[in-house]
């Protein structure tokens, strides 16, 4: 493997790489930015009412990013119109989590400190970015300095986000792991019959006489499907989720199953248990 230099330049007052340049860079391929594999790009350069232009929005499943891009370092007005951003978009649309996300080629202590004062009320994540040059190639190095993403889920309304239907679900997951969904809805109908499938290019969620309900989330990929169930976290709870050898983790007031074929088959029981617990819960029973 062959070794090479790599030389640091700054884009502020850069010549040809301007802002819009790096924007550019993270529409064509959202991962670069660490903020997780799936992420997938919603809208660029995004009126805000009375507010202005959001530079990129950014969806996983559930979450949505609200990102600023600043060359140089951050300031106080960045902070600001990040912070607005943010605010107005969870406002429009409380069915998703949403984020803040400041990127600026210097994080500076300033900043740290001002983000401390909100003492983790606002989730926002701080990341630094850096350009290297190899002859006429340029690259982006995204690093995260700060990660405060702590918000609970707030109520949801009607939904007002992109439908899509099953086909674009099995293109980019598998007709398989899109078929797991149907399987938890007749574990579902069970106990409320009016309850179907609710497609939107972000997640698959429920409906229920013609408005969301989405005390259950599935979000299909190739090989598996994300099953995210709306819970408080309990110890008993875990329990039994880990005592099935189920991949679960836990994130922002959802449990995360990662369900691979046969698994709900296998877990019947304990799968009914939890969705009947989480349908409960968000309505009120």
């Amino acid at each position: 493997m062959e070794f090479t230099k790599f030389e640091e330049i700054r884009l502020t007052n850069h010549p040809d790489l301007d802002e819009k340049w790096v924007q550019a860079r993270i529409a064509e391929d959202p991962a670069i930015l660490g903020l997780g594999e799936d992420v997938i790009l919603r809208d660029k350069e995004r009126a805000q009412p009375r507010a202005g232009v959001l530079d990129l929005l950014l969806q996983d499943g559930d979450w949505r990013y609200e990102v600023e891009v600043q060359l140089g370092a951050t300031d106080p007005s960045h902070i600001i119109r990040t912070i607005e951003y943010w605010d107005i978009e969870r406002r429009r649309y409380p069915q998703y989590e949403h984020t803040a996300v400041i990127i600026a080629e210097d994080i500076t202590s300033r900043f740290l400190n001002v983000i401390g004062l909100f003492n983790g009320a606002i989730p926002i994540v701080a990341i630094q970015m850096r350009a290297l040059k190899n002859q006429d190639k340029v690259g982006l190095i995204f690093t995260t300095v700060m990660n405060q993403m702590s918000l609970g889920f707030e109520e949801e309304d009607e939904e007002t986000y992109e439908p899509v239907d099953r086909e674009y679900w099995e293109n980019r997951g598998s007709k398989e792991t899109v078929a797991m969904a149907d399987e938890i809805l007749n574990l579902v109908k069970e106990f409320d019959g009016s309850l179907e499938l609710n497609y939107n290019k972000g997640s698959i969620g429920m409906v229920k006489n013609g408005r969301s309900n989405r005390f259950i989330v599935f979000i299909p990929r190739k090989k598996h499907t994300w099953l995210l169930l709306r819970l408080e976290r309990s110890k008993e709870i875990t329990d039994k989720l880990e005592s099935t050898g189920l991949d679960v983790s836990y994130k922002w007031r959802r449990y995360r199953l990662r369900l691979r074929p046969g698994e709900i088959e296998e877990n019947t029981d304990t799968i009914t248990d939890l969705v009947r617990e989480a349908y409960n819960a968000a309505s009120g029973g």
